[in-house]
């Protein structure tokens, strides 16, 4: 059976709040705002969900769905599908996702467009072949890469939307009552800052287990001064605490303290993940699914297996079939502790039809075809900002 069409929607979508809540000061996103930057962190972001939905159909009028994760700017990796892989696609075997990913990675890698917004394209198609060859076949993803390991992905509650450590220690009191076993704080004020605003929720919850995400705000010697503090507080992984390129200064922190180093949402290749583990840079690998593809995800999964780095998938606003690939990556992966839970972006997947079961303590893997989910294609056409169709 051959694939007969690709199309893309971009979706803007406004959830219960915006994703990791309010400014530091105080000050609520709103959807005329444009793209802000979230001082003292230095990316782009939005007060919207936004993100990139791919559709691909076979023959028969199977469908599978894929989606990038694209924060900002999710136009790009649709115009990336609509003009350079999705007419590449039609007429290949529409349950074969492996050798499609080998011959649309080949497309450009020559002219050195191997990973950015050309990878997340590819990632949004890689997950819809997938989608697609276990609705044909009858078998879940995580079936089609050999089996689940685990019926339930472990997760943590990944920030506490609160601008300040009172509202923050509330929230993980909140959180505890309710089950959750672990919390990521978004920190990266300065050490002193950050470690009051780990103490304040040691304090208010002290049977949560907690990590910190840095957002790559510091220099070496601030890093390992936090790491060290860190490490002396039971702190279960330091993530991105220096800069994302730097892959020599994470090793030289690696040595220095004895806690593990969260790495990998701006990594999307094996090659990549090689160099990390290589050096000895990275102690949690982090790849996001809907950066990497399933294809992808699942070799950088063994490359982690072979120098005994556990996998931990990371997830912030994609809405719902990266969601869904990333837990069946997951629960495929041998050693995998836990998987990032975000709240709002699944309170806002929910409102568009993407269902998962999920709580606190972690997602149920959904074991039906494919990626377990159900689409509401109306209510994703309705919605969409853009949408194109590249039909054979």
């Amino acid at each position: 059976m051959l694939i007969r069409d690709v199309e893309t929607f971009v979706l803007k979508v406004r959830g219960p709040a915006a994703y990791l809540g309010a400014l530091p000061d105080g000050t609520e996103l709103t959807a005329d705002a444009g793209y802000r930057v979230r001082e003292p962190w230095r990316s782009l972001y939005s007060a919207s969900f936004e993100t990139l939905l791919v559709r691909v159909e076979a023959e028969d009028g199977t469908a599978g769905w894929g989606e990038a994760l694209a924060p900002v700017g999710p136009e790009i990796p649709a115009e990336i599908v609509d003009r350079l892989l999705g007419p590449q696609l039609i007429g290949s075997d529409a349950a074969a996702p492996r050798p499609a990913w080998a011959r649309l990675r080949a497309l450009m890698r020559e002219r050195g467009h191997l990973v950015g917004h050309q990878a997340d394209a590819l990632a949004a198609l890689d997950i819809a072949l997938w989608d697609l060859a276990g609705r044909i076949s009858g078998l879940s993803v995580a079936r089609l890469l050999g089996g689940a390991h685990r019926d339930r992905v472990p997760a943590y509650v990944s920030g506490l939307p609160r601008p300040d450590d009172a509202g923050r220690a509330e929230l993980a009191r909140a959180w505890q009552e309710k089950g959750a076993r672990t919390v990521k704080l978004h920190l990266g004020y300065g050490v002193d800052t950050d470690l009051a605003t780990v103490d304040a929720v040691r304090a208010a919850a002290p049977d949560l287990d907690v990590a910190v995400d840095a957002h790559w705000r510091y220099g070496p010697a601030q890093a390992a001064r936090l790491g060290r503090e860190l490490a002396d507080r039971g702190v279960v992984f330091l993530e991105a605490p220096l800069a994302p390129e730097d892959v020599d200064a994470h090793r030289r922190l690696a040595d220095r303290i004895e806690l593990p180093i969260a790495i990998g949402e701006t990594l999307r290749t094996r090659y990549e993940f090689a160099q990390w583990l290589a050096a000895g840079a990275i102690g949690l690998a982090q790849p996001d699914v809907g950066r990497t593809g399933i294809t992808e995800a699942t070799a950088i999964a063994e490359l982690c297996a072979a120098h005994h780095v556990p996998l931990a998938p990371h997830h912030s606003v994609a809405l719902g079939p990266a969601l869904a690939a990333g837990l069946h990556v997951s629960a495929a992966t041998e050693d995998s502790p836990f998987f990032e839970y975000q709240p709002t972006t699944v309170e806002t997947a929910a409102a568009l039809g993407f269902a998962f079961d999920v709580g606190p303590d972690g997602f149920g893997l959904d074991e039906r075809p494919g990626l377990g989910l159900d689409v509401d294609e109306d209510r994703i056409r309705a919605t969409a900002t853009r949408h194109h169709a590249c039909a054979r």
